[in-house]
C-alpha cells in the first residue's frame, strides 16, 4: 500500500492518510473504483454504505463484483474484495439507506471526509445536508456517460449541492397518457403505470383508464342537441342492464348505483387471464376513447386490437426466446406473446407476496421489462405510433445514460487525490474538476475550475435562515399530501415538524399519531392561506426552513405547488415574461454542485387527481457536470504598463453568439442536467461562464499535485 512505503507519498500526508476515517457513501461504478483507491493508497479506516444488491447488468463497470455475487449486497461484497488488496484494512459495511435515522449528523462527524458516489438526488441532497451540519467536507462525484466531475462541498467556503436549483423532471399532462398519446415515451409511461396498478404500489395519479374528465373530451357533449339527449335517454335502460350483468368487475350497492372494483382486483377475479386483460386494456379501452368524439376531430383515431384476431391459436407457451431478441422491433402478434409470457410470470411471483407487499418495477427485471415494452409497443400500435425494440424502451424507460468503466475509474482516482489536499487542509487545490471526451485547445482531458463558486447567499439548505416561497394551491392540498409531497418528496426532509409562526400551532409533528387528525384537512381549512409564515424543522436533518405560502388557483392539469427558492420569481402566470438573449459578461457565473369482461358502457371511473404524471428516476448512473471548451466572445482591450505604448483591439462588437460557430479554444462550464433529470429529447440546456485566459500551446495536460 502507497502509505505504508516511505517515499511514496509526502511525510505528512502519509501520517494523515495512516490515521484518516473516511466514509464512502454508494458501492456502485464510481464507489467501487473509489473503495479500490482508497485501500490502495493506504487508508486502513474505511467505511461504506449502500442499499444495493448486485444486479447482473453491474458487472461490466463495478469490477469489485463477479457473477457469484449477483443478488448479494453491494457493500459487503465491495468489503469483502478490496480486502483482498489489503486484509490489515478495517473497511466497515453496511447494507442499508444512508437516509436512515441511524446515520445522523453524530455519526458523520466521526469522519475525515466523506466521499458521495450516489445515483439519485434525494440521497444526495441528504448527504450534503449531513456533511453541512456535521461540518465535514465532502468530496461529491458524478459521471455521465463519458463525462465526469469532481468537486469539493464545505462549508462556508464552498456552494452546496442544494445552492443551485436543478432542472425539473419531464412531466406529462395525465390525460395526454390516458386519452391521447401522441410520442413513445407516452405509451411507455402507461404501460409502466399498468405495472404498478397489477402487481407495484398503485397511485390514483398514475391509473391508466380512459380520462373521461378530460375536458377536450367533455366539450363534445356541450353541443348536443336535443335529438342526441333523446337517444341517450333510450340507452340508459340498456346501459343499466349491461352494467348489472357485469358482477366480475362491478356490483351494486342498496341505493342500485354501480360500484367500481379497482383494477388489480378485476385482475385478480380473471386469474390473471391473458386474454381477458389484453381485450379489456386494448380493445374495451381503446372503444370507450373513441366515443369520446371530440378528441379525434385533429387527431387519427386508434383502432382497437383484439386478441382473437391477433392470436386466433392462443398465446405460445414459451416466449422466452423472442424476448431475448432486444434489440429488434417487434410485431403485434409478437407483442401479445410476450404479453402473456410476462403476465404469467409477474402473476405467479405477485402471489407469492404476503400482506400488502408489491412487486417494483425494475428495468434489469426480465418479466418487468418485457411487459412494459410489449404493452408500450401494443398502444403505439393503436395510436399510430412508431414502435421501439425492447432495448429502446428500455433505454427510455429508465431514462438512462450508459455508465461507462473508464469515466468512473477516472472519476474515482480524481476524488481520491483530492482527499489528499482535504486532509491537509489545501482548499486552494481542491477546486471542480471535469472529465471531457474530447481534448480541449490545450490539450486537455481534465480542465479544473479556477475559483470556487461561493455559497449562494438565498440557499434554502445553507443560507443562515433558510426560507422559500411555496406556491400552492391551500383549496386543493391536504395536510398530509403537503408532508408526502412538498416536505418529504421535494426538499428531502426525513421526519418533519410543521408549525405556524404566528400562532404555533402544529400542523405535522413527527411523533407517530400526534397530528394524524390534521392529515386529511386541507390547508384552507386549517387557515393555512395566502401569506402565512409556516415553521419546518427536521430534527434528524437538524435542519430548520421557513416557507412562505403564496396561494394560487391550479388548473386542472396544472402541478398543484412549486418550490421558488428566489421571492423574486414569484410573479403572476399571466404576467410573467420570457427574458431577451443577453451576452453573458465575464464576470458572472452560475454553476451547480453538482372473471367475465367489463362492458364497454361501465366507462372508467373519474376519480383521478390531476397532477401531470413524472418520469421518475430509475436508473444507475451518476449526476454529472461537464466543461466544454470554447471561444471568448470578444478581444480585451491590452494595454501596456508604459504611458507611451497602448494598443488596443478593433471595437467590440455585442453579437448573439450560435451554437454552430463555437469554436474549442477557452474553457468554459457546461451545466449538464442530472442522469435522473435529463429529457429524453431536445438539446442539452446549459449555462456558460468563461475561466481563466489560456497558457501558451505547451502547458500540455495539467498536472494535479497532490503535495
Amino acid at each position: 500500500m502507497a502509505a505504508a512505503i516511505d517515499g511514496v507519498l509526502p511525510a505528512t500526508l502519509q501520517e494523515f492518510v495512516k490515521k484518516s476515517k473516511v466514509l464512502v457513501v454508494g458501492a456502485g461504478g464510481i464507489g467501487c473504483e473509489v473503495l479500490k483507491n482508497l485501500v490502495l493508497s493506504g487508508f486502513t479506516e474505511i467505511e461504506i454504505i449502500d442499499l444495493d444488491t448486485i444486479d447482473l447488468s453491474n458487472l461490466n463497470r463495478q469490477f469489485l463484483f463477479h457473477r457469484e455475487h449477483v443478488g448479494k449486497s453491494k457493500a459487503r461484497v465491495a468489503r469483502e474484495s478490496a480486502l483482498s488488496f489489503n486484509p490489515d484494512a478495517k473497511i466497515t459495511a453496511y447494507h442499508d439507506s444512508v437516509t436512515s435515522t441511524d446515520y445522523g449528523v453524530n455519526f458523520f462527524k466521526k469522519f475525515d471526509v466523506v466521499l458521495s458516489a450516489l445515483d439519485n438526488r434525494a440521497a444526495r441532497n441528504h448527504v450534503n445536508r449531513m456533511c453541512l451540519n456535521a461540518d465535514v467536507p465532502l468530496i461529491e462525484s458524478g459521471t455521465s456517460g463519458y463525462n465526469g466531475q469532481v468537486e469539493l462541498i464545505k462549508r462556508g467556503l464552498t456552494q452546496c449541492y442544494e445552492c443551485t436549483p436543478k432542472e425539473k423532471q419531464r412531466t406529462f399532462p395525465g390525460c395526454t397518457i390516458r386519452n391521447t398519446p401522441s410520442e413513445p415515451i407516452h405509451c411507455i409511461v402507461w404501460a409502466k403505470h399498468l405495472f404498478n396498478q397489477l402487481f407495484g404500489e398503485s397511485v390514483e395519479d398514475e391509473d391508466i383508464s380512459p380520462d373521461a374528465a378530460d375536458p377536450e373530451a367533455l366539450e363534445a357533449t356541450e353541443g348536443k342537441d336535443k335529438a342526441a339527449e333523446d337517444d341517450k335517454e333510450k340507452n340508459n335502460d340498456k346501459e343499466k342492464n349491461d352494467k348489472e350483468k357485469d358482477n366480475e368487475k362491478d356490483s351494486s350497492n342498496s341505493n342500485g348505483n354501480v360500484v367500481r372494483i379497482n383494477t388489480r382486483q378485476w385482475a385478480k377475479d380473471c386469474n390473471y387471464d391473458a386474454d381477458k386483460l389484453f381485450n379489456k386494456f386494448f380493445n374495451e379501452d381503446i372503444n370507450y376513447l373513441l366515443r369520446m368524439s371530440n378528441l379525434w376531430k385533429s387527431r387519427k383515431a386508434p383502432v382497437p386490437v383484439q386478441w382473437d384476431t391477433l392470436l386466433p391459436g392462443g398465446a405460445s407457451s414459451d416466449a422466452t426466446e423472442l424476448a431475448r431478441q432486444h434489440h429488434k422491433v417487434w410485431t403485434v402478434e409478437e407483442c401479445a406473446h410476450v404479453f402473456a409470457n410476462a403476465l404469467k410470470e409477474l402473476s405467479a411471483a405477485f402471489l407469492k407476496l404476503e400482506g400488502s407487499d408489491t412487486l417494483v418495477w425494475d428495468k434489469d427485471d426480465q418479466p418487468a421489462m418485457d411487459f412494459v415494452a410489449a404493452c408500450a409497443n401494443v398502444r403505439s400500435h393503436i395510436f399510430d405510433i412508431e414502435r421501439k425494440s425492447r432495448f429502446e424502451i428500455k433505454s427510455m424507460a429508465g431514462n438512462i445514460i450508459p455508465a461507462i468503466a473508464t469515466t468512473n475509474a477516472i472519476t474515482a482516482g480524481i476524488s481520491v487525490i483530492r482527499v489528499f489536499s482535504v486532509l491537509q487542509a489545501r482548499w486552494e487545490q481542491c477546486k471542480a474538476v471535469y472529465a471531457r471526451l474530447r481534448l480541449n485547445g490545450r490539450n486537455q482531458i481534465l480542465v479544473a475550475d479556477a475559483f470556487f463558486p461561493p455559497p449562494n447567499p438565498n440557499c434554502y439548505v445553507c443560507a443562515s435562515d433558510p426560507a422559500i416561497t411555496l406556491r400552492i394551491d391551500t383549496k386543493r392540498v391536504q395536510i398530509k399530501a403537503f408532508r408526502d409531497e412538498v416536505l418529504i418528496k421535494t426538499l428531502n426532509m426525513v421526519n418533519p415538524d410543521l408549525t405556524v409562526e404566528s400562532t404555533g400551532s402544529i400542523l405535522i409533528s413527527s411523533e407517530d399519531g400526534e397530528t394524524e387528525c390534521n392529515e386529511e384537512k386541507l390547508l384552507s381549512e386549517m387557515n393555512i392561506v395566502d401569506g402565512v409564515i409556516l415553521k419546518c424543522d427536521d430534527f434528524f436533518q437538524n435542519y430548520e426552513l421557513s416557507i412562505i405560502i403564496a396561494h394560487f388557483d391550479a388548473e386542472r392539469e396544472d402541478v398543484l405547488f412549486e418550490v421558488i427558492a428566489d421571492k423574486n420569481q414569484l410573479q403572476p402566470k399571466e404576467e410573467a415574461k420570457i427574458p431577451e438573449p443577453v451576452v453573458t459578461e465575464p464576470s458572472t457565473r452560475k454553476r451547480a454542485a453538482n372473471g367475465t369482461d367489463a362492458t364497454a358502457d361501465d366507462g372508467p371511473s373519474t376519480s383521478k387527481r390531476s397532477r401531470p404524471t413524472e418520469i421518475k428516476d430509475d436508473d444507475d448512473d451518476e449526476d454529472c457536470v461537464v466543461v466544454e471548451d470554447e471561444d471568448d466572445d470578444f478581444e480585451e482591450v491590452v494595454s501596456a504598463a508604459t504611458d507611451k505604448l497602448t494598443v488596443e483591439s478593433p471595437q467590440k462588437l455585442v453579437t448573439k453568439r450560435k451554437p454552430s460557430t463555437i469554436s474549442d479554444v477557452d474553457e468554459e462550464i457546461t451545466e449538464i442536467l442530472d442522469s435522473s433529470d435529463e429529457e429524453l429529447a431536445g438539446p442539452t440546456k446549459c449555462k456558460r461562464t468563461k475561466l481563466e485566459e489560456p497558457q501558451p500551446a505547451t502547458s500540455g495536460v495539467e498536472v494535479i499535485n497532490i503535495d
